[in-house]
């Protein structure tokens, strides 16, 4: 195998190969370094890269070799609103404070499975929105075309795994950021139930709720091993042991219509591609058909409100508020005019918000939705837009995602194909309560038939 392939292999082959003597750890962090030294600066995946850490680590590694890590040996991108011990905290902005001195529980836990922390990814300032760009730390820029967005707020993660600059990479998502960017950049994304894992010491309950870790992937696998090992509760025989069951005959719901109030629309291409992957689902045996899901008239508000109240929060932990940007200042301006009766209230409705959507689960297993409303967009469309225009382009682009924060449930991000331009194709999966195990499984079974991770973005 050589260095690229290496590079691509993904987490779970990388750990393995390493626990199997097949390659060295220093191998896997000297292939990912040098695709990192020769395409970051076309991709601007990374805000900092820990090189010589990394090759200590993997040295460590090699001489006292650990076998039943799960993520021995991988190199670990994370992103750049969890802390790292001896490294800021930047959240895209030029208003950070000092370095963290400990790391964050997740970067704990992926450090305690023998991962490799590579480097901290590029986020839009404060992680806002759907997009990955800030007047600080530049332009992330989407491996399959450079000229689109790689989405957001987990671009620079996205971005490292598609052009194998790591073997997994952590994201949030707090409305859709790590489903958005793994659907723009061809990946596996999956937000889990909130609290499977910890946003702890600093950032417990982050967006009032809406926000939660977790992985972007270039296999189902690799997900799972990145699960099992920042799991709080990771059900018996883990993560990765529940893919190998396989599911059994799901009913899959599809839905296509987003919330109420919404002025997404769903273009031609996007819908083809939700309507070819119910054929394939029902083509391996599941019985699949459409019920769109009762979102109410509730959902977006609550969703904003939180959004909004949980930015004056973060704002709040800036040590240099006065070198936010415009837009950034501007919004910290409309959480603090909301009334915190308006989040208290937002906060108690959430079970009624979750009782409505959730009737569509006593018929069915799992959802099908669309991910994003189109192909991803243009980089110039989006960079530089007055507040207004740009709020509203957010809400548009993940239109179909943020509900399911609102709610606490897991949902997923499959990539499906690719677009006559070249572009990844994408569809939503959404579970009940705590089951994240299905959406595994059935994305784990609908790759085995239709695999994804051998493609590679052109010229990488």
């Amino acid at each position: 195998m050589d260095a690229t392939d290496l590079a691509f292999a993904g987490a779970a082959q990388q750990a393995l190969m390493v626990r199997q003597n097949v390659v060295s750890a220093r191998e896997v962090v000297e292939a990912t370094l040098s695709r990192i030294e020769q395409l970051n600066p076309q991709f601007n995946a990374y805000r900092v890269v820990y090189a010589d850490q990394a090759l200590a680590q993997a040295d460590q590694i090699d001489s006292n070799p650990t076998s039943s890590l799960p993520l021995i040996g991988v190199p670990v991108a994370i992103k750049d609103d969890a802390d790292v011990a001896g490294e800021v905290t930047a959240w895209g902005t030029n208003a950070y404070g000092p370095p963290k001195r400990t790391d964050s529980d997740v970067v704990a836990r992926l450090r305690e499975a023998g991962a490799i922390i590579i480097g901290k990814t590029n986020v839009p300032e404060m992680t806002l929105w759907p997009w990955t760009a800030s007047t600080t730390w530049g332009i992330t820029r989407n491996p399959w075309d450079e000229s689109r967005s790689t989405g957001g707020s987990s671009g620079g993660s996205a971005a490292a795994v598609a052009a194998g600059l790591c073997g997994v990479a952590l994201g949030s998502d707090g409305g859709g950021s790590i489903r958005y960017p793994s659907a723009a950049c061809g990946l596996f994304g999956i937000k889990p139930q909130r609290d499977r894992v910890s946003l702890g010491p600093d950032h417990h309950d982050a967006w009032n709720g809406l926000s939660v870790y977790g992985p972007l992937a270039r296999s189902v696998r690799d997900a799972a091993a990145f699960l099992d090992a920042t799991s709080s509760h990771p059900p018996d025989g883990g993560f990765v042991g529940a893919i190998g069951e396989g599911p059994k005959r799901l009913r899959v719901a599809v839905s296509y219509k987003p919330p109420r109030g919404s002025s997404a629309r769903l273009s031609d291409d996007r819908r083809a591609a939700v309507e070819l992957t119910a054929q394939r689902l029902r083509e391996l045996g599941h019985d699949v058909f459409e019920a769109e899901v009762d979102f109410g008239s509730k959902v977006m508000i609550n969703v904003s409100v939180r959004y909004l109240k949980g930015l004056q929060n973060d704002v709040a932990t800036m040590t240099r508020p006065e070198n936010l940007e415009r837009n950034t200042r501007r919004l910290r301006a409309v959480g603090r005019a909301i009334p915190n009766r308006f989040l208290v209230s937002a906060r108690r409705s959430e079970v009624s918000i979750a009782k409505r959507i959730n009737a569509i689960f006593d018929t069915a297993d799992v959802v099908l939705t669309p991910s994003m409303p189109s192909a991803p967009p243009m980089l110039a469309d989006l960079v530089g837009k007055g507040t207004v225009r740009t709020m509203y382009r957010s809400s548009v682009e993940v239109a179909w995602l943020a509900s399911w924060n609102a709610i606490g449930q897991p949902a997923a991000s499959m990539p499906v194909g690719f677009d006559e331009n070249g572009m990844p194709l994408a569809v939503q999966l959404c579970g009940r309560p705590h089951d994240e195990v299905t959406l595994l499984q059935l994305a784990a079974q609908f790759e085995h038939a239709h695999p994804w991770a051998d493609r590679r973005p052109p010229g990488v």
